[in-house]
């Protein structure tokens, strides 16, 4: 959790001239001064709380960042509905200004700490509802590669839990689990973050997710918060110690962790390849994952990116697909996670926006387009379980189990859900 020195600086000019303008406006609105005095001290005060949390240590092994990220959060709560108290006041100014009659109650003001106080208290049910409302998305892939012994074939897909984010509560956790065993899936499967920061945070959390079951197992794959790269290591002995941790937790868990490589379903006579790969990262991410390891892209292979059996690639950032899978190979399903809408979203009758569309062109659900080769290719992207950086999911954002289920494209009774 690293911020850059120039995004502090301007978050601090943000909250003075935020805290300047309500210090006029109250002084406008009130002849006593000590309500000027007492919000100008207030202020000072929220200034010297988020210098206080943005001074804690972040990135030491011997630190957590739960307590930076909740001060953060009660910080950005606040600024918020104060950020939108002036937009509201700024625009009944303009009016005012323009207009031939002035209004001594200024409803402006009114309606900008009405809407304020709204925005302030939606951001705390982010917190205490929206975070923990699991919500299952069940969505039909059908191809007519996909083997006809697969017709009706579940997959519960999961990503980015970051259970560090919960401590040592693992009563989400534990709901997360009921609810993907209640859908009885064939195949669970998850696609990275499954920490924030190091393997200790999992240590916790490891007899709840064993829990997991489906009849083919489950499968993971490794996402860009899984290497320890977000932690000044005191050596790179203890980096790899911490990674191999990792890998041994998500073992003792029962989990099939696929580090650039492939397994085979097997239904009657028939087979469908899964694919994993580590972590694919655009900048500033590293890339770990190797597509090439895990499948060869030589036509001289028995196996290869682009031979006639269907292939579902499990790869935890969704540009993997966008960039490379969807142009060179005819893997016909890819799941992915990383973007977790940015933890905001707005779903309202079918029309979905979320901010993290200005970051990753596909940032949640299915999407679809011809390869190269004229071949349909799919994505799903799922917004994930859990949180990191700010402890709370925002309006619809809610955590995600997606229940894929694989149709031959024969089937009659293929249809969306």
């Amino acid at each position: 959790m690293r911020i850059p020195v120039i995004t502090v600086i301007v978050v601090f000019i943000f909250s003075i001239v935020v805290d300047l303008y309500i210090t006029a406006d109250v002084k406008n609105s009130n002849k006593d001064k000590r309500w000027t005095a007492a919000y100008f001290v207030s202020a000072v005060v929220c200034w010297l709380f988020l210098a206080v949390s943005l001074c804690l240590p972040r990135r030491s092994t011997e630190s957590g960042i739960l307590t930076v990220m909740w001060m953060l959060y009660s910080y950005l709560t606040v600024y918020a509905a104060k950020f939108v108290y002036v937009i509201c006041s700024a625009i009944g100014r303009l009016v005012e200004k323009f207009s031939r009659h002035r209004h001594r109650l200024h409803p402006s003001r009114w309606v900008g700490t009405g809407v304020a106080a709204a925005v302030f208290i939606m951001m705390w049910v982010g917190v205490g509802h929206t975070r923990r409302h699991i919500v299952v998305n069940k969505v039909d892939i059908s191809s007519p590669t996909i083997p006809l012994p697969f017709n009706g074939y579940t997959i519960a897909q999961i990503s980015d839990i970051h259970v560090g984010t919960w401590g040592n509560d693992t009563t989400f956790v534990a709901e997360l689990v009921d609810s993907i065993n209640s859908l009885h899936p064939d195949l669970i499967v998850f696609t990275g973050d499954i920490v924030n920061r190091q393997t200790s945070e999992l240590k916790p959390f490891v007899n709840v997710l064993s829990r997991i079951r489906a009849k083919d197992g489950v499968f993971s794959v490794l996402g860009n918060h899984d290497y320890g790269d977000y932690v000044d290591w005191n050596s790179p002995a203890e980096r790899e110690e911490n990674n191999n941790q990792l890998a041994m937790y998500q073992k003792k868990m029962g989990w099939n962790l696929l580090n650039n490589e492939r397994r085979f379903l097997i239904r009657d006579n028939d087979s469908i390849m899964l694919i994993g790969v580590e972590n694919w990262g655009d900048p500033p991410f590293p890339t770990y994952g190797s597509l090439d390891k895990a499948l060869s892209a030589s036509q001289d292979s028995l196996y290869h990116q682009n031979d006639n059996r269907f292939k579902i690639l499990l790869s935890h950032n969704p540009e993997h697909w966008n960039r490379v899978v969807s142009h060179e190979t005819n893997i016909g399903l890819t799941l992915a996670g990383h973007t977790h809408a940015m933890q905001m979203m707005f779903d309202f009758g079918g029309w979905k926006w979320s901010p993290a569309k200005y970051r990753y062109e596909h940032w949640g659900g299915l999407f679809e387009r011809l390869n190269d080769n004229g071949q349909a290719m799919r994505l799903y992207v799922n917004i994930g379980a859990g949180e990191v950086g700010l402890p709370a999911r925002l309006i619809n954002a809610y955590p995600e189990i997606s229940l894929l289920t694989l149709r031959h494209e024969g089937d009659s009774n293929i249809h969306s859900r």
